[in-house]
């Protein structure tokens, strides 16, 4: 059987990618003030990958990294999420796409009013079949996960930066989605809360076989990667730098 390596990892041709993009195209504004942001945007990433996308700022990353996780909707192309076609998707459809997903953000978007474990619990509300004991088992399984057993009642308040995304960090994987968005999570971080934060996805991501993609500009933690992708002025420049070469 042919097959094609990436990195340090080898994937069947007949594997299915979780992301599938094809030929997108994406634009702001309208009429005169019309501007395109996304040229002709080609990638595919497989199950288990650990994807970094880097670039300068504004060259689109995080545009298409909102198109991905059904925050837009695309408008040229196709792109398929766990082989759903979220082109010409309604607002119900991308909305079921998204609870497919974890996401992690740059600033961890914890609500403030809810505790470390009310915050993890409130990613599993979005699944009718877990019931309440089941989602305070779940949740709480998950901050141990994440080194945090003893901070489950903390408010974010009373928890430093590096403890507030690890709390993202749980609660985007508390679901065990198939694929986890990341948008800058180390960007507020001191160097070692980096390192720990991203070591962590890194570990649970590949205990629990999901697919992380990453965007990013901190050049510490490119190691992680099985891939790094990079994207300058809309256009994906080059999406096959592994690791290792």
């Amino acid at each position: 059987m042919q097959t094609l390596t990436l990195s340090n990892q080898t994937h069947c041709l007949e594997d299915q990618p979780v992301i599938s993009v094809r030929n997108l195209n994406h634009y702001f504004g309208q009429g005169s003030l019309k501007k395109q942001a996304l040229f002709d945007i080609s990638l595919d990433i497989y199950p288990g990958e650990i994807v970094l996308m880097t670039g300068p700022s504004g060259s689109g990353k995080t545009t298409l990294l909102t198109l991905i996780c059904g925050l837009r909707s695309p408008q040229e192309g196709s792109l398929q999420l766990l082989n759903q076609e979220l082109l010409g998707a309604n607002q119900e459809q991308l909305i079921q796409a998204r609870r497919k997903i974890g996401y992690i953000f740059q600033a961890h978007n914890l609500l403030k009013s809810l505790t470390a474990l009310q915050n993890v619990q409130m990613s599993l509300q979005l699944h009718a079949n877990i019931s309440p004991t089941e989602r305070y088992e779940r949740a709480t399984q998950m901050l141990e996960a994440v080194g945090l057993g003893d901070r489950i009642h903390y408010y974010p308040t009373g928890l430093s930066g590096g403890q507030k995304q690890r709390v993202a960090i749980a609660r985007a994987l508390v679901s065990h989605p198939r694929v986890v968005l990341a948008d800058e999570p180390t960007a507020a971080l001191d160097s070692k809360s980096g390192r720990d934060v991203v070591n962590l996805m890194q570990k649970l991501a590949k205990e629990q076989g999901c697919t992380i993609l990453m965007v990013t500009h901190d050049n510490r933690i490119l190691d992680v990667a099985d891939r790094i992708i990079y994207m300058e002025d809309g256009v994906l420049v080059s999406n096959d730098k592994g690791k290792n070469e």
